[in-house]
């Protein structure tokens, strides 16, 4: 029987080769340094509720940057570190990183309501949100950008953990999907391609 890390490693593969087998087009081409997403991969579309219990929609969004990541507050180590690097990167971009937003979806909405969330996300950065929903509505997102997660069977204590992938997507101000980073790439060239998007100013 496979470990969640390597179901988790075999889901992130199949993303990144279903990335790469895609069709090529749609917005302008710009010198990536990470997976390009551009034309692979349907634009940024969700209703959900935000760590302020509001209900957003991507629409809410437009004009930012959007980092979306799929991830939920019990988890040990993939969420946390992934959201320090996150910190980190918002911090290299310095006054940039005021046009970029970091979308954590929960995919374990029975345990993280809006206010665990909002705990959870401002710990790590003030551009992070955290949005949660109906285990529909979460997991018709994550099919939507190919992803996917699994629920591990409960402890004696009742606790469980959440397999998942840990990619991050990366969206432009008009809301299309651009880059995709995983732990295997540079944080170095997640703030290149971050400013790259940045620097093309307003949604068209």
């Amino acid at each position: 029987m496979k470990s969640p890390r390597t179901r988790l490693a075999a889901l992130l593969a199949l993303l990144v080769a279903g990335v790469l087998l895609a069709g090529c087009h749609g917005a302008t081409p710009l010198p990536f340094r990470l997976t390009d997403l551009t034309g692979h991969m349907p634009q940024l579309e969700f209703n959900l509720t935000s760590d302020e219990n509001k209900p957003v929609s991507a629409v809410d969004y437009r004009g930012k940057v959007v980092l979306l990541f799929f991830g939920y507050t019990h988890c040990p180590d993939v969420c946390p570190l992934t959201m320090a690097q996150l910190h980190v990167v918002m911090k290299k971009l310095g006054a940039q990183a005021d046009g970029a937003r970091i979308l954590f979806v929960s995919v374990d909405p029975a345990r993280d309501t809006p206010a665990v969330l909002h705990g959870y996300v401002n710990a790590f950065d003030k551009h992070a949100i955290g949005l949660t929903g109906t285990p529909r509505a979460v997991e018709a997102l994550v099919k939507r950008y190919r992803s996917a997660f699994t629920r591990e069977p409960s402890g004696k204590d009742g606790n469980y953990e959440v397999s998942h992938s840990s990619a991050i997507y990366v969206f432009d101000r008009d809301g299309n999907p651009r880059v995709l980073y995983t732990p295997a790439d540079k944080q170095d060239d997640l703030v290149h391609d971050l400013q790259l998007l940045l620097d093309q100013g307003a949604p068209t």
